[in-house]
């Protein structure tokens, strides 16, 4: 089974390498490794793991605990191990510029760890990842747009029931009123770093679409 961990752990030579072999004990296998941002005298990672049936998700807090790093969620992950570098991403989308914009919804969810992705443009949602929640009301959708800058944003009052633990991420996609929404449903948050790494990366993928679609 595949398991998200995110984690702060020490920023000193070592720490990470302890909680490799931590990890390794309990014979979780390291799929991927993130580093999502560093703050003061810790980073905090981004882990993928992979665990034998029958051992359990406690095993890999105590592991981690055991080495002094510190686990901020461990959740169940159904993504793979697939896209989930920015280039990847990048490239996926300057390789079709005719579907750079719904490329940039399907493929975001796993550069995040992130569960779905909906692209609204107007009043209107133009394109969901796989496992998006239904498209809101439109009173929804008007909680999302326009967007001047990228951020996090509430989800209850827009999202079905059982989405609603949702942590979303909000950012333009060329223009205040074409919005990429993230969202991770459970945790953990969306931090600062990540919101900035979405900014740009729309940014970019508008630039694509709305470069390939001007007149010449």
């Amino acid at each position: 089974m595949s398991y998200l961990l995110r984690v702060r752990v020490p920023d000193r030579p070592g720490a990470l390498g302890a909680l490799a072999s931590a990890l390794g004990a309990v014979e979780a296998d390291i799929v991927s490794l993130d580093v999502v941002a560093r703050l003061g005298s810790y980073a905090v990672d981004d882990i993928l793991v992979e665990l034998p049936l029958g051992r359990m998700a406690d095993a890999l807090v105590t592991a981690a605990q055991s080495v002094g790093a510190q686990v901020d969620s461990v959740r169940r992950y159904a993504g793979g191990a697939d896209l989930h570098r920015d280039l990847d991403l990048l490239d996926a989308v300057v390789g079709d510029p005719d579907r750079s914009l719904q490329t940039l919804v399907d493929v975001l969810p796993g550069v995040f760890r992130a569960d779905w992705a909906l692209l609204v443009d107007g009043d209107d949602v133009i394109h969901a990842s796989s496992a998006a929640p239904d498209a809101p009301a439109d009173d929804g959708v008007s909680a999302l747009v326009p967007c001047q800058r990228a951020r996090c944003v509430d989800g209850e009052a827009w999202l079905p029931v059982q989405w609603r633990d949702s942590t979303v991420a909000l950012a333009p996609v060329g223009r205040a009123d074409r919005v990429v929404a993230l969202g991770r449903v459970g945790g953990p948050p969306v931090l600062e770093t990540e919101v900035l790494r979405l900014a740009h990366l729309a940014l970019l993928a508008s630039a694509v679409a709305d470069g390939h679609h001007s007149p010449a």
